[in-house]
């Protein structure tokens, strides 16, 4: 039962790492010019000038 307790534990700490990833992946793998492009065209979108696919 110790083992499933630690096993559950460490999965617990892995999730919480990938979140943290998953939420500053922007940040880590895009450049300027992307994050602005992304901005405009949340822009866009909230103006109805695009729709999403």
């Amino acid at each position: 039962m110790e083992n499933e307790i630690l096993i559950l534990n460490k999965l617990e700490i892995l999730k919480k790492e990938l979140d943290y990833i998953k939420e500053h992946i922007e940040d880590i793998t895009l450049t300027q010019e992307d994050l602005e492009s992304i901005a405009e065209a949340k822009e866009d979108l909230s103006k109805g000038k695009i729709k999403r696919l």
